[in-house]
C-alpha cells in the first residue's frame, strides 16, 4: 500500500487558469467586508436600518466565511506549485526545500505586516501551516481528508468563541474589536503587535489546517484549473456547501440583528453553526466560481480581467487594504475609529476594493508582478539559481 499520492502534472507551466485568480480577486472583496467592522469602537453610530441590514450580510457571508475561502485557495495555491515544480522535472527532495524556504519568507512577510500595520495578519498563518504541511503534500487523499476533518473541531470551537465573545460585548454597547486595544502613538502600537504576535498566530493555525488540507486535495483534481471537466462535481460542491452554509448561518445571522433572542446554550450552538458551516460555505463559493468560469469560458469582459489581475496579486492587495485600515482608523493617523458606523465601513471597504481593481488591470496591462509576490518569488528561489 503506498503512502503518497501521485501528483498530476498541468499541461502548462506557463498559461493560468481563470477560476484560481478570479476566486482570489473576489475573496479580496469578502475579507475586506470582513475586517472594516473590526476596527470601530462603536458599532450603534449611525442609522439602525442600515447597520442592521449591514450586520445581517456581514454575519451570513463574509464571517468566518471568507476566511475560510481565503485558506482553501491557499491550499489549492500550494497543491499548483508542486505541480508546476514536478512538470518541470523537478524531485520531491528540491520541492520540499522550495515549500520551506517560501514558508520561511512568508512568516516574515506576515510578521512585518502584523507588527507594523495590523495584527489581523494570515500570511504567517499560512506560512507555518505550510511548513507544517510541507511533508504532507505528498500523502495520500484519505490523510489529508482526515486531517482537515480532525483540525476541522478545534479550530471552529475557536472560532465559536470568538464570535460569542463578539455577540455578548456587542449587546453591551462595546463590541469586542481591535479598536479597543489600538495603541495612541506608532511605537505603542508596534511594541504592542509585536509581544501579542506569537500566541495570535500559533492560535490561528488551528483554523489553517483543514481548508488548507482540503485545498490541496482539490488542486490534485484540478477542480478549478480544468473546471469545465469537473462540472459534475462542481455543481455537488457548490449546491450542497452553499445550502448547508445558508441553513447553519441564517440563524446568526438573525441572531445578530436582534429578531430572536436565546440563552447561553442556544448563543453556543448557533454560532457554532455559523462557524462550522463557514469552512463549507468558503469552499462552495470557490466552487461556484468554477461554474460560473465554465459559462464565461474565453469571451472575458473587462470586469473579469480586473479581478483575476487582482488575484494574481492577492498577497500585495491584502497588505494594501492593511495600508489603508491603519491609515484611516488607527489614533496617530486619521482616528476614524470612533466616527464611522458599522454600515459606512462596509462602504470605505466596497469603495477601497473597487478602487483597486483598475491598478490591479493597470499592472496587468504593464506586465508588472505585484510587488510582494515578486518578493516571495525571489526570496524563496534556489540559491543556486
Amino acid at each position: 500500500m503506498t503512502t503518497t499520492a501521485t501528483m498530476p502534472a498541468p499541461k502548462s507551466t506557463t498559461a493560468r487558469s481563470l477560476a484560481p485568480d478570479l476566486a482570489r480577486g473576489l475573496m479580496l472583496l469578502g475579507i475586506a467586508l470582513a475586517h472594516a467592522p473590526q476596527f470601530l469602537l462603536d458599532w450603534s453610530r449611525g442609522s439602525s436600518v442600515l447597520n442592521d441590514v449591514a450586520h445581517f450580510f456581514t454575519t451570513l457571508v463574509t464571517d468566518n466565511q471568507a476566511r475560510g475561502m481565503f485558506v482553501f485557495l491557499f491550499g489549492y495555491g500550494l497543491g499548483q506549485l508542486t505541480q508546476r515544480q514536478y512538470a518541470r522535472g523537478s524531485e520531491w527532495p528540491s520541492v520540499r526545500k522550495l515549500l520551506r524556504r517560501r514558508s520561511f519568507w512568508l512568516i516574515l512577510i506576515g510578521l512585518a505586516h502584523a507588527v507594523v500595520l495590523v495584527p489581523f495578519d494570515v500570511i504567517a498563518v499560512y506560512g507555518l501551516t505550510m511548513l507544517f504541511l510541507a511533508s504532507l503534500v505528498r500523502a495520500r487523499d484519505s490523510v489529508l481528508w482526515w486531517l482537515g476533518g480532525v483540525t476541522l473541531i478545534p479550530g471552529a470551537l475557536f472560532l465559536t468563541w470568538q464570535s460569542v465573545q463578539v455577540y455578548t460585548t456587542a449587546l453591551q454597547g462595546s463590541p469586542f474589536t481591535i479598536a479597543k486595544y489600538m495603541e495612541p502613538t506608532f511605537a505603542g502600537h508596534l511594541l504592542t503587535n509585536a509581544v501579542g504576535w506569537p500566541a495570535k498566530t500559533v492560535v490561528a493555525i488551528l483554523f489553517g489546517v483543514p481548508g488548507m488540507a482540503w485545498g490541496l486535495l482539490a488542486a490534485r483534481k484540478r477542480m478549478l484549473d480544468e473546471p469545465e471537466r469537473n462540472v459534475a462535481l462542481l455543481k455537488r460542491i457548490a449546491l450542497l456547501c452553499l445550502g448547508a452554509a445558508l441553513a447553519g448561518r441564517l440563524p446568526a445571522a438573525l441572531l445578530a440583528v436582534g429578531v430572536w433572542s436565546g440563552g447561553t446554550p442556544a448563543v453556543w450552538l448557533t454560532y457554532a453553526a455559523h462557524s462550522f458551516t463557514g469552512y463549507i460555505g468558503g469552499i462552495g463559493a470557490a466552487a461556484a466560481i468554477g461554474l460560473a468560469c465554465v459559462r464565461i469560458g474565453h469571451s472575458r469582459g473587462r470586469l473579469t480581467t480586473s479581478l483575476a489581475a487582482m488575484g494574481q496579486r492577492s498577497m500585495t492587495f491584502y497588505l494594501a487594504q492593511s495600508v489603508v485600515w491603519v491609515v484611516l482608523f488607527y489614533p496617530f493617523t486619521l482616528g476614524l475609529r470612533d466616527d464611522v458606523s458599522f454600515a459606512a465601513s462596509l462602504a470605505i471597504a466596497v469603495v477601497m476594493w473597487a478602487a483597486s481593481l483598475p491598478v490591479a488591470s493597470w499592472m496587468q496591462r504593464k506586465g508588472y508582478r505585484g510587488p510582494f509576490e515578486s518578493l516571495l518569488r525571489r526570496m524563496s528561489a534556489s540559491p543556486s539559481r
